[in-house]
């Protein structure tokens, strides 16, 4: 197939290995997200407690919280929203700054995430962990950290 930049095209190996790790990232978000089902959680959800949980005070700013889970400042709030009707997590003032917002795990979101961590540990290594040798974990950690320190980088580039 020809392009007027001239694009240069996956070879058959490459494609493979892109086809595979998307099916294989769909997938297992798929796993992951029904797995918290029970719970009454999406992984949008996790990711939140989890950030907050290992935070100082339990509490981030919501524009850190927002660069940290990868979404808008407005689809997060939608989230707290959310959650903050299920009295996970609460809005607090930011007194240096009355413009900015912190977003704060409730004592019931640490009890729901000392609950649910230890399921969805479970699920990670059942579904993850477990189906790599040690070398090959090892081997995929090294082969995908210049691509997730490269798109870090990129954060806010277009």
């Amino acid at each position: 197939m020809e392009t007027e930049t001239a694009t240069p095209w996956l070879t058959d190996g490459e494609q493979c290995a892109w086809r595979t790790y998307l099916d294989v990232n769909r997938m297992l978000t798929y796993q992951m997200e029904k797995d918290l089902q029970p719970f009454g959680l999406t992984m949008n959800d996790y990711e939140i407690l989890v950030n907050l949980s290992e935070s100082a005070d339990r509490r981030l700013r919501m524009s850190d919280l927002a660069a940290a889970t990868l979404q808008s400042k407005s689809r997060l709030s939608h989230q707290i929203t959310r959650m903050e009707n299920a009295g996970l997590v609460r809005r607090e003032n930011c007194e240096s700054d009355r413009r900015g917002l912190y977003a704060v795990l409730t004592d019931h979101g640490m009890e729901t995430m000392r609950k649910v961590a230890p399921h969805h540990v479970e699920s990670v290594r059942t579904h993850f962990i477990d189906q790599l040798s040690p070398a090959a974990l090892a081997d995929l950690h090294e082969s995908l950290k210049p691509i997730a320190e490269q798109l870090r980088g990129r954060r806010g580039k277009p």
